[in-house]
């Protein structure tokens, strides 16, 4: 047996291994086999479909009739062009009659390249796939989804887009023209506006009616998703449009020209360098503000300058080993400046709420601590989802980019600096390296204390993964369970961040979509895959299969939608009703347990578990991972802890 206290010390500092070879010759054999899948085909078409698409003239059909079923130069071409200027590398769908024509063109006119078709099993996960692509790529990929229907499945992927300000391009096919709709179904699937049903969390919309408006209004939606506050945009491809015969008479295609950031203003900015210059105790807020590697460095820079503490986690904003990571309402309470770089929250960091029956917040920050907001979101903002959180009165709200401003802020900071403040700084950077050293530790500790359990705990489950992959180029495309802060995340990719939306159903198709932007430039994409997320659509794991995406996704399998039991539990408490054990109705994935690993074998994806013994978990991670470098998706479920 592993004695923890070591093994946990190696992880944390310079963690060695060896990777197990028991049995990988039966999982090389196992990815062999899903390299060279058994080949299947589609029925073979009826006698009247092989006329119908193979002419020269369909049976039943005159000449001149037939001039209606033959198209040369169909508008879906010309749709097609305009996406391959946009440079959209991909186009996430579940296959729908209304954009037929537009995914014909992608595959044989277009030659399924820049965009390729990515094969989605639910609209959901094609646009959650998209969303964390994004993430990685930092571009947008292509949503194409059928119609009504499409958009009401592929609706909470893209609210979490929104809320997480992610970009993405959805085309949503449609049959305006009723005369030209075939009856029943295609009629069900149209309306007359049916990106109402996501407008009030997308950044615009349009329904071209010729091609030279598609042109026009594709370009500018790509252009409007792409520039702060990112989000997703939409256009309507009409069915008609996209299959009517140009005879070789398109428009021209727009050129495209990437917008700047928009910057926050000189005046302002110089204001809030002098605030922080002069601050004893300031501390960084930090949400969306590291959209790149270029904004990684900056905040590394930002801190540095002003030796202040940065907490955040929404995207990967910091190093998580650099003394200047850390968080908690002590750093607060001693705050006197604060700076909110696109914070959407900053109310909940400076004020703590309770839940109780009669909800209460009360004041963390000092009172005459300096507020100072940098964020793009006052730039776009809708009303009806409150996804923008409750208004926190500010000293200074600059509006703009908060990356693009960081770099002049920084100078003018240095500027204003004042000389006798080094000293300060020093003794400010002293005190900060010891709290972060204590911090390290005690989590050290934490994770030794339940290191043999069972169910599995976290820190293990977190660290026995590390040990496994630390060697390659990784990039972790999940949430952050406990245990994480051992990972050393230093790149832009080690961490994709959150959701955005809080939505479940978002993790396990965002990670595949994380690893397909990975994959281009060979990296080794992991994922901590909780188990309620993975049930609403499991389907995309056979898109990545299919897609050959390499990504080992190992299963926080709790057997329960773990915050809703907490969240019934506290409720039997409350009213004092005495037995907590009926807070598992509902909540629980039990009688009978579920068996992810042979899910995932149903996808065509190497799999083991379920694993309940802790020494049996390191094992098991290393043969998967061999799966992943062979370039296959591989899966182990593990039973875990709760978060």
């Amino acid at each position: 047996m592993t004695n923890r206290r070591d093994f946990i010390k190696g992880v944390a500092g310079t963690v060695t291994g060896v990777v197990a070879t028991a049995g990988l010759s039966t999982q090389k054999e196992a990815a062999a086999q899903q390299a060279n899948p058994e080949k299947t085909s589609a029925l073979p078409p009826t006698h009247y479909e092989s006329s119908m698409e193979k002419g020269p003239i369909p049976e039943g059909y005159t000449e001149a009739e037939a001039q209606h079923y033959f198209v040369q130069s169909p508008g879906s071409d010309y749709m097609v062009d305009v996406v391959k200027n946009l440079n959209i590398d991909y186009i996430a769908s579940n296959p729908g009659s209304s954009f037929r024509g537009f995914q014909e063109s992608i595959t044989t006119y277009g030659g399924n390249k820049k965009p390729e078709f990515i094969t989605c099993l639910h609209e959901e996960s094609a646009a959650a796939l998209a969303h964390g692509y994004s993430k990685i790529a930092y571009k947008p990929m292509g949503v194409a989804v059928h119609g009504t229907v499409g958009l009401q499945h592929a609706a909470m992927g893209i609210y979490n887009a929104y809320c997480d300000r992610a970009p993405m391009v959805i085309f949503a096919g449609n049959h305006m023209e009723m005369t030209g709709r075939r009856p029943g179904a295609e009629w069900n699937h149209s309306a007359l506006d049916c990106v109402k049903l996501v407008r009030d969390f997308i950044k615009w919309d349009d329904i071209p009616l010729s091609l030279e408006h598609y042109g026009d209004s594709l370009t500018r939606a790509y252009k409007i998703a792409v520039t702060p506050p990112m989000g997703p945009t939409a256009i309507v491809i009409d069915g008609h449009l996209q299959e009517e015969d140009t005879h070789g008479k398109v428009p021209p295609i727009p050129k495209y020209t990437s917008p700047s950031p928009p910057n926050g203003d000189m005046g302002a900015l110089t204001e809030a360098a002098k605030l922080l210059a002069n601050a004893d105790n300031p501390v960084i807020l930090a949400g969306h503000v590291a959209r790149t590697p270029v904004g990684l460095d900056l905040m590394i820079a930002l801190a540095e300058t002003l030796e202040a503490p940065v907490s955040g986690d929404g995207r990967m904003n910091f190093p998580n080993n650099h003394y200047l990571y850390q968080g908690g309402r002590t750093l607060i309470r001693q705050a006197d400046v604060i700076l909110g770089l696109e914070n959407r929250d900053l109310w909940g960091q400076v004020n703590a709420s309770r839940d109780l029956v009669h909800r209460d917040s009360k004041r963390v920050a000092r009172d005459d601590v300096k507020l100072i907001s940098i964020s793009s979101d006052d730039l776009y903002m809708l009303s009806n989802y409150q996804n923008f959180q409750r208004f926190q009165p500010v000293d200074l709200d600059i509006t703009g980019d908060a990356q693009a401003s960081l770099p002049f802020l920084i100078e003018e900071i240095k500027r204003q600096m004042p000389r006798n403040k080094r000293a300060q700084l020093k003794e400010r950077a002293e005190k900060l390296k010891a709290s972060f050293q204590k911090g390290v530790e005690e989590e050290r500790i934490a994770a030794a204390r339940g290191w043999n359990d069972r169910p599995i705990s976290l820190y293990r489950l977190s660290l026995e993964l590390y040990d496994a992959i630390k060697d390659r180029d990784w990039s972790f495309v999940s949430q952050q369970p406990s245990g994480m802060n051992f990972w050393p995340m230093t790149k832009h990719y080690h961490h994709i961040g959150g959701s955005g939306g809080a939505g479940i159903g978002y993790e396990l198709p965002a990670s595949v979509g994380a690893a397909l932007a990975n994959r281009e430039h060979g990296r080794f994409s992991v994922a901590i895959q909780p188990d309620g997320d993975f049930l609403f659509a499991p389907g995309v794991v056979w898109t990545a299969a299919h897609h050959r995406i390499p990504i080992l996704w190992v299963m926080h399998n709790n057997r329960a939608y773990h915050q809703e039991l907490m969240h019934l539990q506290r409720m039997v408490t409350r009213r004092q009703r005495g037995n907590n054990n009926q807070a598992k109705i509902g909540n629980v994935f039990e009688d009978p347990f579920i068996n992810f690993a042979k899910l995932a074998e149903g996808f065509g994806v190497y799999s083991e578990g379920p694993i309940t013994n802790p020494d049996d978990l390191g094992p098991a991670i290393r043969r998967a991972a061999a799966i992943v470098d062979s370039g296959m998706p591989a899966l182990v479920d593990a039973v875990c802890q709760p978060a």
